[in-house]
């Protein structure tokens, strides 16, 4: 079973990824879903989806959980029944989890594709990047700002948060550690150690949540 990759951020915060090369046969032995999850993946028409989601039950079997210590709340933020905090991502043949003993987290994953520059103005202010010159960096460089967003989105998960508006990252270079992130939104403000990697034409974001001010 191909666990990808291992990220110990802190003593008690875990990245676990996954890249998916087992048939949807080889993913299900041992899993054991609860039926609430069995009628959800029935009724996944994509292969690639159902996969992805069992795959994302080994990771949670590597952290020491099952389907039935898993689940969600109103706004589709999970959460795990002995009350650590756990995020979760999928996108093509990578998903990935982040759990934590004590601090809110969110991962994301995206694959790095060209499109990311036409739809950036809607999640950052693109004039932050005109001295970008590189078409491939921007690319990179976008897709990061995209997953920060989007880890930092997951761990707020409130209705009503923008991208754009809200959601505000530090400017960063590519060799950068950490990345400083900030929420400000109806009146409170809080901040984010971010921590990025890229692998494979993807890149994996996860955020570890500091405090509010």
């Amino acid at each position: 079973m191909p666990l990808y990759k291992t990220i110990q951020p802190s003593q008690t915060v875990t990245v676990y990824i996954w890249k998916i090369e087992e048939s949807e046969d080889e993913l299900s032995q041992g899993i054991h879903l609860t039926p609430h999850c069995q009628d959800r993946i029935d009724g996944m028409k994509s292969e690639m989806h159902r996969r992805g989601f069992l795959s994302i039950r080994h990771l949670m079997a590597k952290a020491g959980y099952e389907d039935k210590d898993l689940f969600y709340d109103k706004a589709g933020k999970p959460h795990l029944k002995d009350g650590r905090h756990i995020s979760i991502t999928h996108s093509h043949q990578f998903t990935g989890i982040i759990v934590s003993d004590t601090i809110e987290v969110g991962i994301d994953i995206e694959m790095q594709r060209p499109k990311i520059t036409r739809i950036a103005h809607k999640f950052t202010p693109i004039e932050d990047y005109s001295h970008i010159k590189i078409t491939n960096d921007l690319v990179r460089k976008f897709t990061i700002v995209w997953g920060c967003k989007e880890s930092l989105y997951k761990i707020y998960a409130i209705e009503g948060l923008s991208f754009l508006q809200h959601i505000y990252i530090e400017d960063f270079k590519f060799s950068d550690n950490k990345i400083k992130g900030q929420v400000i939104f109806e009146g409170d403000t809080s901040q984010y150690d971010i921590q990025f990697l890229e692998f494979e034409g993807f890149t994996c974001v996860y955020a570890l949540r500091l405090g509010d001010s």
